[in-house]
């Protein structure tokens, strides 16, 4: 059991980019089993930002493999913006990046399609990059998957079957004008030329790399409150960012999984549309949104900001099986001299033992807070557990014994360095 998975355990930009970089270090593989380009991992190396939409944040180790799993969705356009940013910040790429056979490409209908709906339908949120219609289409079974680029006449047929689809809807639907078939095809096998190299035979490669005693970091994108079977449906990702999704997105057994990870944010944020029980529409929002520079890696949209909610990673916690914690922000609660946690939710007036899941219920529960004193103080100087003021102990103590899952790791800034490992205490 050589595999770890890191989760995000809340609904989404947990921090997971720094803690999968700092894991990296010591392993030899990191393997991205679901999502898309809409995520976005920062990840901060000595003053210097690293923002990652597919490829693993492992990448800005040397002698890191990076996977990108047949869970994900893959956006050519900017996984070669990705791989031409990481030359320019002189990372060598070559040969450190593979992409499973099975993995879905998204095309550029994908994105027309995706931005079409969000103006016409019903508005969810997203960020308009083609993932949804690309797990539509892997859903109903006509999907272009990596290894189709080896094979032009298998990769025509499938785009003309695409077209047939995509034509009636552009026209009929969204009054557009239709995709000429020999263009797309043409921009197709451009994009597979550029691809190829970079494209695996073999679909149990991770899986191989576990059974043959290598070190496999395991990350998605997303929150596990995102998950599109878990989470307030409609308001959800197009994947499962949960622990099943990492199996599938990967093809490796449950064996294989010898821990799972749960970031952990001190506070909760929200991107888009959806139900958000703890959010603080008020100056606690503006001020954590200030102090966390809460705004999204990839689209730079202002996060929706509130306390911590303990009901919902209980829940989170339920369906994934978190063996440890990594928290992460814990530094941006400095600045504040109350601290609330949510504990449970009250509908109609009444404590309920259960996450709603319909979004309906979940905007109309009021959580139930359980207040803490803040501890005011830049916690940046702290290299060990002991030396965190009493006030956060009992904050992060309070965590713990509520999820009876233990926190290993600490962040208390976005560098390396301001990371607290607890059992090296």
């Amino acid at each position: 059991m050589n595999a770890k998975v890191v989760l995000g355990a809340q609904w989404g930009d947990e921090g997971k980019g720094k803690i999968v970089d700092i894991l990296s270090s010591e392993c030899d593989m990191v393997a991205r089993f679901q999502g898309g380009a809409n995520a976005g991992h920062t990840v901060i190396v000595k003053d210097k930002k690293y923002i990652l939409h597919l490829i693993p944040s492992g990448i800005l180790h040397d002698k890191v493999d990076c996977v990108i799993g047949n869970g994900v969705v893959l956006d050519p356009a900017a996984f070669f913006e990705e791989i031409k940013f990481l030359r320019e910040q002189s990372i060598n790429p070559d040969g450190r990046i593979f992409i499973l056979p099975n993995t879905q490409i998204i095309m550029p209908y994908h994105k027309l399609i995706d931005n079409l709906s969000e103006n016409k339908d019903q508005k969810i949120g997203t960020t308009g990059r083609g993932i949804g219609p690309a797990y539509t289409d892997k859903s109903a079974r006509l999907g272009i998957q990596a290894i189709d680029f080896f094979d032009t006449d298998i990769l025509s047929f499938k785009i003309k079957n695409n077209l047939k689809q995509k034509n009636i809807l552009l026209k009929n639907y969204y009054n557009q004008n239709e995709i000429n078939f020999e263009t797309m095809l043409e921009e197709a096998i451009s994009i597979g030329k550029k691809l190829l190299p970079y494209i695996l035979t073999d679909s149990l490669y991770v899986n191989k790399a576990i059974k043959s005693g290598k070190k496999v970091l395991i990350e998605g994108a997303q929150g596990a409150l995102l998950d599109i079977d878990h989470g307030n449906y409609p308001f959800v990702t197009s994947s499962n960012p949960t622990i099943g999704g990492a199996l599938t997105g990967l093809g490796i057994p449950p064996k294989a999984i010898g821990e799972t990870i749960a970031i952990v944010k001190a506070y909760a944020t929200r991107v888009g549309e959806g139900p958000f029980p703890t959010e603080q529409k008020n100056e606690v929002g503006d001020e954590l949104r200030k102090i966390g520079s809460e705004f999204g890696a990839t689209t730079g949209r202002p996060r929706r900001c509130g306390w911590l909610d303990l009901a919902a990673l209980k829940y989170s916690h339920s369906i994934n099986g978190y063996d440890s914690i990594a928290i992460t922000k814990l530094d941006v609660l400095g600045e504040f001299s109350e601290i609330k946690i949510c504990t449970d939710y009250k509908l109609n007036g009444k404590v309920i033992d259960y996450f709603p899941i319909d979004y309906k219920t979940l905007n109309q529960v009021e959580p139930v807070y359980t207040t803490f004193p803040g501890w005011t103080v830049n916690l940046q100087g702290a290299s060990k557990y002991d030396k965190l003021p009493t006030e956060a102990k009992k904050y992060l103590n309070f965590i713990e014994e509520f999820l009876n899952v233990p926190i290993k790791i600490i962040s208390i800034g976005s560098e390396r360095s301001e990371t607290i490992f607890v059992n090296e205490n």
